[in-house]
């Protein structure tokens, strides 16, 4: 199984489908990972309280930049509020493999980098994505 998951990382690395900027947009935030380098910054449209459209870019590891692109597709059409409720599991379930400490960072920074943009913040925190 985890075989499917590495194969589903790889292609969302190789051949992102939200992968762009929105210009203009109504919500922009973005952020690095000080550690390895990885830069995400996401773009969001919003119709009211719904999430319309999203666009990511930035540079980084297969992990976080498939993980920004599987983030991406899973909120169009959800609130704002739904966006703000989603945690580090919802990131891994995605992701579908066992992450070490140094690679959960790379996973969790698109979700830092979307709640920090949503919630308004001037500085992305760790403890957005718990």
């Amino acid at each position: 199984m985890d075989d499917l998951y590495r194969e589903l990382i790889i292609d969302r690395y190789k051949n992102p489908r939200f992968r762009g900027e929105l210009d203009p947009c109504d919500i922009t935030f973005e952020d690095d990972n000080p550690l390895c380098g990885d830069r995400i910054r996401i773009d969001l449209r919003v119709d009211g309280e719904v999430v319309k459209e999203v666009a990511f870019s930035g540079r980084g590891c297969a992990i976080s930049q498939a993980s920004a692109d599987l983030l991406s597709e899973s909120i169009v059409g959800k609130t704002l509020d739904e966006v703000r409720q989603m945690s580090k599991e919802d990131i891994l379930d995605m992701l579908g493999i066992e992450l070490g400490p140094v690679r959960l960072k790379c996973a969790l920074l698109s979700l830092k980098v979307l709640k920090a943009g949503v919630y308004g913040l001037g500085a992305a925190s760790d403890e957005l994505v718990e």
